[in-house]
């Protein structure tokens, strides 16, 4: 009878209903990553923008996670036809430069994207100091779990994700994180060692 397929159809469309717009109230800056405090998936990936002064790498340069062991390493993820992205770019561009010359490696990624599109975007944008490689298939993105860009991972010089940030980033939060990196990073000051010999003669002065 039609009234019991229409009542069978309700009850099993029903929960996909309830799933979906449950989906559909999630903030992805409130899911939690699974990434803080764990190895960073590796990459090579080519460099397409190669970055300006003091932080360019070669164009068609392969830039392995493993050889930035060592270092903090700024991840963003990013593409040109991401509104957010524009809101970002200059604080990171501005605060990649500042960084110069210090064990921090700043890297963009480009999402879902083609290198043509994203330099032509570098070049409106006014340039960027720090290179972007090309993600082919989006599959570093994946290995890091992106919901969407911009996303920013923060890497410790051990290789582990320190943080992770959802849109757009300040320059405050960046230097934020880098710096607290670095201090980490840093080798603990020696025990001050005490002088055997003056403490036997103020003891023997006692």
């Amino acid at each position: 009878m039609n009234w019991k397929r229409a009542s069978i159809a309700a009850a099993t469309a029903a929960p996909v209903i309830g799933l979906l717009a449950w989906g559909l109230t999630r903030d992805p800056n409130s899911i939690p990553s699974p990434l803080p405090g764990r190895e960073a998936p590796t990459f090579a990936l080519q460099v397409f923008a190669p970055g300006q002064g003091d932080l360019a790498r070669p164009a068609g340069d392969t830039v392995r996670l493993t050889d930035l062991r060592g270092k903090v390493v700024v991840l963003n993820f990013w593409a040109s036809w991401c509104l957010a992205c524009r809101d970002e770019h200059s604080a990171l561009s501005d605060v990649a430069q500042s960084y110069a010359g210090k064990p921090v490696q700043f890297l963009g990624v480009l999402y879902n994207d083609v290198p043509d599109k994203g330099t032509a975007w570098i070049a409106e944008m006014g340039g960027q100091s720090y290179p972007s490689v090309d993600d082919p298939g989006a599959r570093v993105a994946i290995d890091y779990g992106l919901y969407g860009v911009p996303e920013t991972f923060f890497l410790d010089a051990s290789g582990r994700v320190a943080y992770k940030h959802t849109g757009p980033v300040t320059q405050g939060v960046v230097r934020f994180k880098v710096d607290s990196l670095l201090a980490a990073a840093l080798p603990a000051a020696p025990a001050p060692v005490a002088d055997t010999a003056a403490n036997t003669k103020a003891g023997k002065a006692q």
